[in-house]
């Protein structure tokens, strides 16, 4: 069974956010019916991204699934969509509008589509609000950003939001935007190619150098593209809690290294050999298969480079396309 713990979907339509909300930046979608593509447009008028038919039609992800042998898709918003800059109570309607989007096709398609809501993270009172209604939907976790309007993820603000996902039993999927720096990074795609596994790495050590999986421990988390940077400079990670603990170890935290099983991760490293050394350090426990599907940075071959690599056990590969997400949803 393969079941994609990573992919993205958005509603084909949505209401004029600027002329409902009277100011803006939002965005919204300009179709060509002809193509069945959309370009996802900023109401000034920027353009950001052109996605095709699979990115809002249902229909045509479950082509894709069928013609890759994907079982299941774990499907969450684009997270351009966040919208945790506007004023909180106009991102909670647009929240539950997501959520009541990606709620339907989860109870169109319920033996191919896995649902993750989206919140207000800029307000945690209308985020544990949305978060009491998304369990009621039946929907078993939520994507978040790597931060809220750069406010990292170990904020006490926060730890209601924890302690609420940890209580209804909620995984959580953390998702890098936003990033830092970007402004200074925008040629060469750097945001996308440096700044996203940057990002994921802050969101990882906020939550262990904040203390966060020390005081909510059957938090279930999982971060996106293999964990970021986070894996691979794991080393000077642990040796700046180790040296400079005055600096890093403000919480008396254990050593990074110690957290290694804690939360999960996908599978995204597009090379046999990170990936390999992804498996040694995380296990195949806490790896689940993923695509960012369906966009041309992601996996759009469906984990053959996993598929296809003979140092990979049986046992690992079932662990790693369905087994290990299955845990992390406790589906």
């Amino acid at each position: 069974m393969k079941i994609d713990c990573h992919a993205h979907i958005m509603p084909a339509n949505w209401p004029d956010l600027k002329y409902k909300f009277g100011y803006g930046n939002f965005i919204y979608l300009e179709h060509d019916e002809k193509s069945k593509t959309a370009n996802m447009m900023r109401d000034d008028g920027k353009f950001f991204r052109k996605v095709e038919e699979n990115c809002f039609n249902p229909e045509a992800i479950l082509w894709d699934m069928s013609a890759n042998n994907v079982d299941k898709m774990v499907l969450c918003t684009v997270p351009v969509l966040f919208n945790y800059w506007a004023k909180p109570k106009d991102t909670a309607w647009w929240a539950s509008f997501l959520n009541d989007h990606i709620a339907k096709v989860q109870d169109d398609y319920p033996d191919k589509f896995i649902a993750l809501g989206t919140l207000p993270m800029q307000d945690i009172d209308l985020s544990i609000i949305e978060l009491e209604r998304l369990k009621s939907l039946g929907i078993k976790g939520v994507q978040i950003g790597s931060n809220i309007n750069n406010v990292n993820l170990d904020d006490d603000r926060f730890m209601p939001f924890y302690a609420a996902l940890q209580d209804l039993d909620m995984a959580l999927f953390i998702h890098p935007w936003e990033m830092m720096g970007e402004e200074f990074i925008q040629k060469f795609w750097l945001p996308w190619l440096v700044g996203m596994p940057a990002e994921t790495s802050r969101a990882i050590c906020c939550m262990i150098f904040g203390g966060v999986f020390d005081r909510f421990p059957k938090l279930r988390v999982m971060f996106a593209h293999a964990g970021g940077s986070f894996p691979f400079t794991l080393g000077r990670i642990a040796h700046g809690w180790a040296v400079r603990p005055d600096l890093v170890n403000l919480n008396d935290v254990h050593n990074p290294k110690d957290y290694i099983g804690k939360f999960w991760v996908d599978g995204i490293t597009h090379d046999t050999k990170s990936f390999e050394y992804l498996l040694d350090l995380f296990g195949a426990d806490k790896i689940c298969y993923g695509t960012d599907y369906p966009f041309p940075l992601g996996d759009l071959e469906h984990g053959k480079f996993i598929e296809e690599n003979p140092n990979i056990s049986k046992e690992d590969k079932a662990k790693i396309f369905s087994g290990s997400v299955q845990q992390f949803l406790k589906l």
